[in-house]
């Protein structure tokens, strides 16, 4: 499945079940421009008893299952179909980001056909990157800061 058809379906699904989401990480900045790639689609979400029956009604509506990984004090929730490459996180917490409402005041919104994604500014993602301080987010900090200001000087 190609990207586009991938997140046209994703935004529908999530929309259908009125799940609100913020797009972060490595997707969210792929589609800021940043030359990068991931194999997974990450979300912030605000965890509530009425969203984590949403989340369970988007599973079912993708035809995947929810994981719960085991890494120490994950609060994640991973949403997965092997047979469609589908890969898709959802944290209710990220490093260096304080609320979801902040994140969300600050998002910008793709649209996906008919409908809707908000995704983290650049900025947030650098932010949550830099917090998190593993191996993998500190690799690609240069491409994702270099791209940011490649942004600012086009906007000048």
């Amino acid at each position: 499945m190609n990207a586009e058809s991938l997140l046209n379906r994703v935004a529908s699904v999530l929309a259908e079940h009125r799940l609100e989401v913020v797009m972060v990480g490595n997707a969210a900045a792929a589609l800021h421009g940043a030359p990068v790639t991931t194999l997974d689609i990450d979300f912030m979400f605000r965890k509530t008893p009425t969203n984590l029956k949403k989340l369970k009604s988007v599973a079912r509506s993708l035809d995947a299952v929810i994981l719960r990984p085991y890494y120490p004090v994950s609060d994640m929730f991973r949403v997965v179909n092997d047979d469609q490459g589908l890969q898709l996180d959802f944290m209710p917490k990220l490093h260096g980001v304080r609320s979801f409402e902040g994140l969300r005041s600050r998002a910008v919104i793709v649209k996906f056909g008919p409908h809707e994604l908000k995704l983290a500014k650049l900025e947030d993602i650098i932010k949550s990157k830099r917090a998190a301080g593993r191996e993998r987010d500190e690799a690609v900090l240069e491409i994702l800061e270099r791209t940011l200001n490649e942004q600012k000087e086009s906007e000048a």
